[in-house]
């Protein structure tokens, strides 16, 4: 099959299936007869693995290394079980600081509710950045110096 088949039953881009030969993942014959790439079943599995490991977060060399085992005979999956093992924690504790960024983007989003925009005059760039004080808005107390008008207002009471 041509690169537009093949691109269209593995449901990616002709410039993925480009990258995938380039990288070595897939690999293409040439017709003699016009010299136009052609692909296999072998190749179209390739690229249906790919996506789905992909989907499971494995980079195009952690899956170029899958190749090679799989290549040569050896089982991959003690690799895949130990790379994903190792992934985990560190993405939840990506999903942690993504979750606490977006808790302070809403508290920053309340806190500027009322401020005014203010254009730039030489001294700020933007009011609103330049007056968020995360410690005073993403604290829990109400204590004078984190009252509600010190957090809309970004700064501290004095």
């Amino acid at each position: 099959m041509k690169i537009g088949e093949l691109a269209r039953q593995g449901d990616v881009t002709h410039e993925a299936i480009r990258h995938y030969v380039h990288q070595g993942l897939i690999h293409a014959g040439r017709d003699p007869n016009n010299g136009y790439q052609y692909f296999d079943e072998e190749a179209l599995r390739r690229v249906r693995f790919i996506q789905r490991a992909r989907t499971l977060g494995f980079s195009l060399r952690e899956i170029g290394d899958i190749f090679a085992h799989t290549d040569h005979g050896d089982s991959p999956c003690p690799m895949v079980r130990d790379l994903l093992s190792a992934r985990l924690p560190q993405i939840r504790a990506q999903i942690q600081e993504l979750e606490a960024l977006a808790d302070r983007m809403e508290h920053a989003l309340q806190a500027w509710s009322d401020m005014p925009d203010g254009a730039p005059n030489g001294h700020t760039l933007c009011r609103l950045i330049e007056h968020w004080n995360e410690p005073n808005v993403s604290s829990s107390t109400s204590s004078p110096a984190t009252s509600p008008a010190a957090t809309a207002t970004g700064r501290i009471n004095e």
